[in-house]
């Protein structure tokens, strides 16, 4: 191999590796877990879980109302009724996104809303960010909105 297709290689390894040439930052982190998190709530509105289990690892923890979901296949099969019919029964949106450190866990939060546009919950969620790059959830639990609570 000359110096010439050596350095030509090189170029392009630099540029067709993310993340190789600098790391990202904390707040480039964030946004991809955000955009993450939004993509995953469009799952329910567009009424698609297979999109839906796309975002959800396979060692998930999903605690629901009355019940604990393991695993993916768990946890989708538990949501699937809720993809039913053609509106979705509620939406979420992060509000609070924080990644740590290492760049491989995240949490996203927010408020959940009814049909109607009713705040009646906040969720929370872990995301841990896997070998290929793809954020994906590993623990969600979501939990009653208490409108005093969010008074100072």
């Amino acid at each position: 191999m000359t110096a010439r297709e050596i350095r030509s290689l090189l170029a392009w390894t630099l540029v067709a590796v993310p993340g190789l040439v600098r790391a990202e930052t904390n707040a480039e982190l964030q946004e991809q877990v955000r955009k993450a998190e939004t993509a995953f709530a469009a799952t329910l509105a567009s009424r698609d879980v297979a999109a839906f289990g796309r975002f959800v690892a396979e060692d998930a923890v999903f605690f629901g109302s009355d019940s604990v979901q393991h695993g993916k296949a768990e946890v989708v099969a538990a949501w699937k009724g809720l993809f039913d019919g053609p509106k979705a029964a509620f939406s979420w949106a992060p509000q609070d996104v924080e990644v740590v450190g290492s760049g491989g866990l995240a949490l996203s939060s927010g408020p959940v809303y009814d049909a109607s546009g009713r705040r009646f919950g906040t969720y929370t969620s872990v995301w841990r960010r896997e070998k290929d790059g793809a954020w994906k959830i590993v623990l969600d639990k979501g939990n009653p909105y208490c409108a005093d609570a969010a008074k100072p």
